[in-house]
């Protein structure tokens, strides 16, 4: 049975859309979304099938090159940075110059964000952009300084679900969750990293597609959260691979399931929230863009630098590790897989941007 400690309860029950409107927004959504992952085969399969980019096709002639930066708008030594320093390492390889990373957190990613919309679009400065980035702070962040449309996509690297945990002695599986979560609205209790944050929207999409209610418990980053799954103040934790996968394998929690697309490789025993309910997707990404009006000739280099470089299997490695599916797409993909990530969260967003006033 299932415990409930004294959490720092914020935020409100959640209420399930009708039928109709899951159904029609369903049906879009899949259909944005067949559409990428069709462009993104094609894409990674001509890469493929074509002669390999080696430097002398990437390299520019001439004399010493400026560095090329890539901000990373996230603390040091996480995975996204760890990553990010793997891809900039062969990039510089390839485009025979060096590729730098720095570090620019805070502000949920803008800080980072809006330095490289500021920069000069000569190629020399690159963000490591994120669904949070380009998704998320769009839509929430009031007078945000700056804009989608304030950088040209180079290439998608990433994308990752979610992992709903629940306590070793609660639900065994996701039709155990939903009948307990049935029985008690309201009073299951899951830990999100903030009413904003795509954990914590992850989850309100899986309760309204399912019909549920539970309380959400919000923690400053997943440390917090953690300790108190572990403690048995928490029945549920929402968290990317990177936590969930080591709680998994340390039988410290039963990983319930992922909300990708389809089952992750390093768990092909776990199912996904689409497997009960048609069309749930909640994941985040990571993608390469530079300040808008970069020349094309630019986009385009720094492109097959990109694409080359995520065939390292050091960087698939890693990815594979914490539950990310390596991605690798054109410029006109990764915009268009953008805009299908939009249209996935909008009506969310909406419901939390109207909450808070």
């Amino acid at each position: 049975m299932m415990r409930h400690g004294a959490g720092r309860w914020r935020y409100g029950r959640t209420r399930s859309r009708g039928k109709e409107e899951q159904g029609k927004m369903g049906r879009k959504q899949m259909g944005l979304l067949s559409f990428t992952r069709r462009s993104l085969a094609a894409g990674i399969g001509a890469l493929a099938a074509g002669p390999s980019l080696g430097r002398p096709a990437l390299a520019q002639q001439g004399g010493a090159q400026r560095p090329v930066t890539i901000v990373v708008p996230f603390a040091a030594g996480g995975s996204t940075d760890v990553v990010t320093r793997l891809l900039a390492e062969r990039m510089g390889q390839l485009l025979g110059q060096t590729v730098l990373v720095e570090n620019r957190p805070g502000g949920n990613t803008v800080i980072g964000a809006e330095s490289v919309a500021r920069a000069r679009p000569d190629g020399q400065t690159l963000l490591m952009g994120a669904g949070t980035t380009l998704t998320i702070n769009p839509v929430i962040v009031p007078n945000l300084p700056y804009a989608v449309a304030d950088f040209a996509p180079i290439s998608l690297v990433s994308t990752f679900p979610f992992a709903i945990i629940a306590q070793n002695d609660g639900p065994a599986d996701i039709a155990a969750m939903v009948a307990a979560a049935r029985a008690r609205p309201g009073q299951i209790t899951y830990g999100t990293n903030g009413p904003t944050t795509l954990t914590n929207m992850a989850m309100l999409m899986v309760l309204e597609r399912l019909g549920l209610q539970m309380q959400d418990v919000t923690y400053r980053g997943d440390a917090g959260q953690l300790n108190d799954f572990l403690a048995r103040n928490l029945d549920l934790m929402v968290v990317a691979g990177s936590t969930a996968l080591p709680v998994y394998r340390n039988r410290q929690g039963r990983l319930l399931g992922w909300t990708s697309e389809r089952r992750v490789p390093t768990t092909p025993e776990i199912p996904t929230f689409g497997e009960v309910t048609p069309g749930l997707v909640a994941q985040s990404w990571f993608g390469l863009v530079a300040p808008a009006r970069t020349p094309q000739p630019v986009i385009d280099r720094l492109h097959g630098a990109t694409v080359e470089a995520l065939r390292d299997q050091r960087i698939e490695r890693r990815l594979t590790e914490e539950a990310q599916f390596l991605a690798g797409s054109t410029p006109a993909e990764f915009s268009a897989f953008m805009q299908v990530e939009a249209e996935r969260w909008r009506p969310i967003l909406a419901r939390i941007a109207a909450r808070q006033g």
